[in-house]
């Protein structure tokens, strides 16, 4: 299996620059694809602004790479949806996408119902909580899939620097610990379960792309899962060598705390323990300690493990394609 690994990190793994913006665009207009850019945001005023204003400049107004930016709000109580809106981008409420099934808290949720609200033959996921953000993030993982049709998922990669490591970054050092869940579950059960996705460098990373005829098919975990998961589901579905990556640089975004982490890493352990078996399930919860006035005190959340169905199984999708 590690000869497969090398294999496709040598056939399908790649640098920004290895596909300048030129040929790109030269391939959108060949395909006649269009390219749909979706961020989904929670309570992030301070960053979503500048990523949706920095892919509208320059892959909207400079070249026409990208055709659509949405922000799917998932129920913000600040600014986000002014704040999307006035930076260009077309901001849809998650509770008012498919309002016959209700909605549930989750990021896999905002991008599953994403697809009703989008056209793109290509759709990108894009965080909305980067920081310093580079039009590339978006270029780089949308080049492949408009130059190589025998792709169908692009994932990105990039150092994800915590706090300190950023000096570390700046003099040529490696740093990457910012990473947690992915090094200490996700890495360690790819390897285990699925050793072809092995190399990719940030299977969690939450910028990726891939064909909607492709997203379309896939099952989608509610929560953090989702893009395990959706790692796991398409390789099953289209094998590895329609799953590619590109490197992109350096991700800046906010951390989450040790406790969210292990919230985290209990949906995606989850996620990947419901496509080992498919038997008899219980909704598990996880139990975490906070000190209080009396010592510690338990905090117990349920652990994330609904998942969506195909889009194409979905009526309204059905009848809007046909529309």
């Amino acid at each position: 299996m590690l000869n497969e690994v090398e294999r496709w990190l040598t056939t399908r793994s790649w640098s920004v620059t290895d596909r300048p913006l030129h040929k790109i665009l030269a391939a959108k207009r060949a395909s006649g694809q269009s390219v749909s850019v979706v961020l989904p945001a929670l309570n992030e005023e301070e960053t979503v602004g500048d990523i949706v204003a920095v892919i509208r400049h320059d892959l909207m107004m400079q070249v026409p790479l990208v055709d659509e930016i949405v922000v799917v709000d998932s129920g913000s109580t600040d600014r986000t949806s002014e704040v999307a809106a006035a930076a260009g981008a077309r901001v849809v409420h998650r509770d008012d996408i498919l309002p016959r099934i209700p909605t549930v808290p989750g990021k896999g949720e905002v991008l599953w119902r994403s697809l009703l609200v989008t056209s793109g033959d290509i759709v990108a996921f894009i965080d909305a909580d980067l920081k310093e953000f580079k039009s590339e993030f978006v270029s780089g993982i949308v080049g492949p899939l408009l130059t190589d049709p025998e792709v169908d998922l692009v994932k990105a990669m990039y150092d994800r620097p915590l706090g300190a490591e950023l000096n570390s970054l700046a003099s040529g050092k490696t740093a990457g610990q910012g990473g947690r869940v992915t090094e200490l579950m996700a890495r360690p059960l790819l390897n285990m379960h699925w050793p072809q996705l092995a190399g990719f460098v940030q299977p969690l990373g939450g910028e990726y792309a891939a064909r909607r005829s492709l997203l379309e098919q896939l099952p989608f975990p509610v929560g953090y899962g989702v893009e395990l998961g959706m790692l796991v589901d398409a390789l099953h579905l289209v094998g590895l060598d329609a799953l590619a990556q590109v490197d992109v640089g350096v991700r800046k975004h906010r951390h989450q705390d040790g406790q969210a982490l292990g919230r985290m890493s209990a949906a995606i352990y989850r996620t990947a323990q419901l496509r080992l078996a498919r038997g008899h399930l219980i909704r598990p919860s996880l139990t975490q300690f906070e000190r209080g006035e009396d010592g510690f005190e338990p905090r117990t959340y349920s652990v994330d493990t609904e998942e969506r169905p195909p889009m194409a199984e979905i009526t309204e999708y059905q009848s809007r394609k046909v529309a």
